[in-house]
């Protein structure tokens, strides 16, 4: 059976695209739209309290399946993602991206200067199209942005590790891959985007990345029943976790040490994506 996590489908209802995929009374047509707002959160059910699965960051694609009461169900293009999210978050698609954003969160602007309102406050992978440039400052959907904070679409970051380390201290929250909270597939997935690298968004799938691997070194991740940690060297991990609250660099041997008095075991597996 196809992961419910990725199929687009739900209650008797799934995407036309799904027929003869997946089981369903009904296919329907499915429409896409675009994250509007700096991020937004994709969750189990359609409510403001329901457990927070995922986000969408500015920019990225939504397909809707079905849309109800404020809120949308579908299906996050850049990881495949399925859950709700608020419908006031999405808006129609336009002009495709041309930048995305490098630093680990900038501000847009309501016209370009630094004294001028912000219009947002944005993290690193948010995807914007570039509509004009006025001295320093490039013109977005979203407002203006100082041009050293963006990317061209085309470009991507050498080292994911230390991309990675940008987030040290950033608090640690359920589902989330923003610069303001996330968790620990949720790092590891916002390093290899920054990248230029696709990379799905549970520990679980990540695990299948790349190749096995006994000793591991730079650039390796580790995992745990339900955890990813990244290895900085050949001692030393980096990783959103729960035990911190926050983004953090330790021992290995410590972190396993830890996880294992917890009750969350030995490590699973040593992979080199």
């Amino acid at each position: 059976m196809p992961d419910p996590r990725l199929t687009l489908a739900r209650d008797g209802i799934a995407a036309r695209s799904l027929e003869g995929i997946v089981p369903a009374a009904r296919y329907i047509d499915t429409s896409m739209r675009q994250t509007v707002v700096p991020s937004a959160a994709l969750r189990r059910a359609p409510s403001p309290d329901a457990e927070q699965l995922d986000q969408v960051l500015f920019g990225e694609l939504f397909e809707v399946l079905d849309e109800a009461e404020g809120w949308a169900f579908g299906q996050a293009k850049r990881d495949g993602y399925v859950g709700y999210v608020e419908a006031s978050a999405l808006g129609q698609v336009s002009a495709a991206p041309t930048h995305r954003v490098r630093a680990l969160r900038s501000y847009g602007f309501s016209a370009p200067s630094i004294k001028a309102k912000p219009t947002g406050l944005y993290s690193m992978n948010a995807m914007l199209a570039a509509e004009g440039q006025e001295g320093r400052f490039i013109k977005t959907a979203g407002g203006w942005f100082v041009a050293e904070h963006l990317f061209g679409i085309d470009k991507a970051e050498t080292d994911y590790v230390a991309v990675a380390e940008q987030f040290v201290g950033t608090p640690y929250l359920w589902g989330g891959r923003e610069s303001l909270g996330l968790d620990c597939s949720g790092l590891v997935q916002q390093a290899f985007y920054a990248s230029g690298r696709t990379c799905p968004r549970d520990s679980d799938q990540q695990a299948g990345m790349g190749e096995a691997i006994e000793t591991p070194a730079r650039g390796d991740l580790v995992f745990w029943r339900g955890h990813v940690a990244m290895m900085i060297n050949e001692a030393d991990i980096i990783h959103a976790n729960s035990w911190h609250m926050a983004v953090a660099i330790e021992p290995l041997a410590a972190a396993i040490a830890r996880i294992s008095r917890l009750g969350g075991g030995e490590p699973t597996a040593f992979r080199r994506p």
